[in-house]
């Protein structure tokens, strides 16, 4: 099986240096290329992937900027492989990861399947927090808090690999990001192919944000959920709900609190303890407090984009592209 590793980049060589540096140290001896997609930077890596072609094979492709999701199906059709893994290029690759996706693959063969991610010890606290709010049980972090089966699985496109026929069958990812992800392995599922979550095939997802940056990607996923459910309303959860349940919940129980009645309230206090505790334990004090302000602002952007979004959409039953023309790319 020829892999080919499709990675999209906008504006970040020091990311992708990190990134191939990380997959020359790879234990998988078997013939493999990257292909990167420069998506209309101003700051292009096209230096830093010459400087791994010697050890690496590596095709380099720009095009004008069309988003990530157009820039992945841009590396399929030029990539040579018939299995296509893809990768951001704010990850970090274990080495393990191929031939662990090679085993995964020869054990239980699927046209698509999705691994989770971990933090670096070397990660800042605020990437550590970050990394605990979208990974932990506690919290909206879906595929990787085990709110879905293991062999229903809706892979991410940050580590996630589908095979060439059915990136020709599907077409490949559509024009709404975020969101393209779950939007293709639905589509994927009405055709007949089968997805599956590789726990054991993990990246060390970087994400370089900051809190300003965290509040709106998170909106923008709760934005996008019910416009994926009016497009694929079989496959709609009541837990896409929980957070916007959550958020109405905190204000209840503020107000109630006012009334004397403080046992709502009570709820919430511990449950932000038990994240100070749980993240506390696992990466430290300072980082623990920060998965506190993580946690909140993933609840609160996905919780209110969700509202938003149903309202707009399933209630006053506006076009997604008018409704939300920052979640499409033309």
């Amino acid at each position: 099986m020829h892999f080919s590793l499709i990675i999209p980049v906008y504006n970040r060589p020091d990311e992708i240096e990190e990134l191939l540096q990380s997959l020359t140290l790879q234990d998988y001896n078997k013939p493999y290329e990257i292909v990167i997609i420069e998506d209309g930077s101003t700051i292009p890596c096209r230096e830093v992937a010459a400087n791994y072609s010697a050890q690496l094979t590596i095709s380099y492709y720009f095009k004008p900027n069309s988003g990530p999701g157009d820039s992945r199906n841009y590396g399929m059709q030029v990539a040579t492989g018939d299995y296509f893994i893809i990768l951001d290029s704010d990850c970090i690759i274990p080495p393990h990861y191929l031939s662990g996706v090679e085993a995964q693959l020869a054990n239980g063969y699927v046209d698509c399947f999705g691994g989770s991610d971990a933090a670096l010890s070397s990660f800042s606290p605020v990437q550590k927090a970050i990394n605990f709010a979208m990974t932990s049980f506690m919290t909206t972090g879906g595929i990787r808090g085990k709110s879905e089966k293991v062999s229903k699985f809706q892979p991410r496109s940050f580590n996630m690999g589908i095979s060439k026929e059915a990136f020709e069958s599907s077409g490949g990812f559509g024009d709404i990001h975020p969101g393209e992800d779950p939007d293709l392995s639905i589509r994927l599922w009405k055709m007949g192919f089968k997805t599956k979550l590789f726990s054991n095939c993990f990246v060390y997802h970087k994400r370089r944000i900051d809190w300003e940056k965290f509040n709106r990607q998170v909106t923008k996923f709760g934005k996008a959920r019910p416009i994926l459910d009016k497009w694929h309303p079989e496959y709609k959860k009541i837990t896409f709900l929980f957070p916007t349940l959550f958020m109405l919940g905190m204000l209840l129980s503020f107000i109630l609190a006012f009334s004397g009645f403080w046992y709502l309230l009570y709820f919430y206090i511990l449950y932000f303890l038990l994240v100070l505790l749980i993240s506390g334990l696992q990466s430290g004090v300072v980082v623990g407090f920060l998965s506190v302000m993580a946690v909140f602002i993933q609840f609160y952007g996905y919780g209110s984009g969700y509202f938003e979004s149903f309202v707009r959409i399933h209630i006053f039953r506006q076009k997604p592209k008018i409704a939300f023309p920052e979640l499409f790319f033309k």
